[in-house]
Order: structure tokens, then sequence, then C-alpha cells
């Protein structure tokens, strides 16, 4: 199927690896012309030869916080105007709320839901005068089932899904639709880390706790970075205008409810 996307242009935050790179990546063999984002320079250059190399787009690396104004200003300096941006950062740290200060708040605020908000404010006028925009917000499935020690993630990734379920309707009438993809189990350096951590604390072996893991699942797996690009390119595609607002959960089953 071919999106209608060849010639268009993105910006893609924390694309070097994981779930960023996979949308960049899938992006690009539909003939997108790539601005990637990410703070780890020679990880972030990698990346951008790969995806050149591999599917003959143009992709410019811009090693940068986004979730700083001096990084924002950057990545929207070297794209320009941009048909399509895939908004992603790290999620904050798990913990309990009692020890979370005010700080702890307002940095998790600033990198998962004021920095979208920011980067849509810059970008969707200009998509809107050329009547297309695709603007997808890498959130978590945690806005759909909240997780207890992910406390401020999600109440930072609560508040850009309300924000986005309003603007939404308000750009979609000019062919510019805001989409939110919510990540379950993905196999990226985050959750390795994740299981890392859990089988030093339990004192078991790592390949035990990542096989429970995944035996967990409905899908019997963890998902794969680039089928998550791929569900992203096509909520990024010409034949996906009338989608607009939604809120797609990746987790290959986990969540048990019917909507």
């Amino acid at each position: 199927m071919d999106l209608g996307l060849k010639g268009k242009t993105a910006l893609v935050c924390a694309a070097s690896k994981g779930l960023g790179r996979g949308c960049a990546m899938a992006l690009a063999r539909e003939g997108v012309d790539l601005t990637i984002v990410a703070r780890t320079a020679e990880t972030l250059e990698a990346t951008a030869q790969e995806i050149a190399r591999e599917t003959g787009v143009r992709v410019q690396a811009v090693p940068a916080d986004i979730a700083t104004a001096a990084g924002r200003a950057a990545a929207l300096a070297a794209c320009g105007e941009p048909d399509i941006l895939v908004n992603n950062a790290g999620g904050p740290p798990p913990g309990d709320f009692h020890d979370w200060s005010r700080d702890d708040w307002i940095k998790a605020l600033d990198a998962n839901m004021l920095t979208p908000i920011e980067l849509i404010k810059a970008t969707v006028d200009s998509m809107i005068a050329k009547r297309f925009g695709r603007i997808v917000n890498i959130t978590s499935s945690a806005v759909k089932a909240p997780i207890d020690i992910l406390g401020l993630s999600n109440g930072a990734r609560a508040g850009l899904t309300g924000f986005v379920a309003g603007i939404a309707r308000k750009t979609v009438r000019h062919n510019v639709t805001i989409n939110n993809l919510l990540p379950g189990p993905f196999d990226t350096d985050r959750l390795r880390s994740n299981l890392e951590a859990q089988a030093e604390k339990a004192g078991r072996p790592l390949a035990d706790i990542r096989q429970e893991r995944m035996a967990g699942n409905p899908a019997g797996r963890f998902g794969d970075p680039e089928e998550f690009g791929a569900a992203c390119a096509f909520l990024c595609a010409q034949h996906s205008g009338f989608i607009t607002g939604q809120n797609l959960l990746l987790d290959g089953g986990a969540f048990p409810g019917t909507l």
C-alpha cells in the first residue's frame, strides 16, 4: 500500500533508537525526508547514516535535548516547516509519589506534556496553511491503564492526552490530524534495563524474568519497534485524514477492557 508520503518532511524526536527510530525508519521507507533529534550525538549520527543508506532519503541529525527551549529551537531551525511531527521523549523514572518534589513534577511535565505542546504550536499553523499535516505523539499504555509506580508519567501523559483531545477536533477540517500512539511492552533499551533491574533485585536470571514477562502478555512476546513504526506511518498516510484525536493502544492485547 502506497501511503502517499513520498517527498514529505518529518521531524521525529528521540529518534536515535527504540520506538522513535522505528517511526523514523518507517517514514523514510515511504520516501519521507527526515530531521531526527536525540541527545547522544554519536548514536544519532549512526542512526541517520543507516536510515539514509537504506532508504535514500535526506536525513538531518540534530543532537539536542528536545525538552529544552534551546533543543526545540535547534530542531525547528533544521527542519523548517515539517509536514509530519512525531513527538517522543523518554519517560520519567518510577517511584513513590511521596518522594517526588515539585521539581520532579515540572521535569516530567516539561518532557512529556509541555514539549509536545510547544512543538505542536510551532508547526501546526504551517500544516494548516498547506492543508496537510500529521502529528503523532508517542505516549504510553499507562494512559489507558495507569501504573501506580509511574505516577509522574501517568500524570504528564494524561495531561497531553487531554490537550490533544480538544485541539485535534479543530485542525482536522484542514487535513491536519493529531493522534497518540500508546506503546505497551516493546523490546527497547528501556524495557531491557527495567528487566535487568528486576532480575538483579530478585536475584534471578534475566532470561527467566524476560520469558515470564513475555508469557504474561496475550501475544506471548514483546513488540518490535519496527511494527510500532509501521503503525505510526499509517497514521501519517495521505489516506488517514479521517482519523484524529485517537489513542491507538499497541500492547499485544494486555489491556483487558472492551473500549
